[in-house]
């Protein structure tokens, strides 16, 4: 089993726990079609990813 060596003290263990922090998404405005999208992913209504056509395009309902 593993053993520390030696206490880890509060300012290490806040240094270790402070990537731990939930962050917001990000999203940017697609150029096509203006709607909100993630950052380097398929716009799912248009099917557009850099500017080419990667999926049919979601109908609308």
């Amino acid at each position: 089993m593993a053993v520390p060596k030696s206490k880890i003290t509060r300012m290490k263990r806040g240094f270790r726990r402070s990537a731990h922090a939930l962050k917001a998404e990000t999203y940017v405005e697609d150029k096509e079609s203006g709607e909100l999208r993630r950052p380097h992913h398929i716009d799912l209504k248009s099917g557009m990813y850099r500017g080419r056509q990667i999926l049919e395009p979601k109908d609308s309902v």
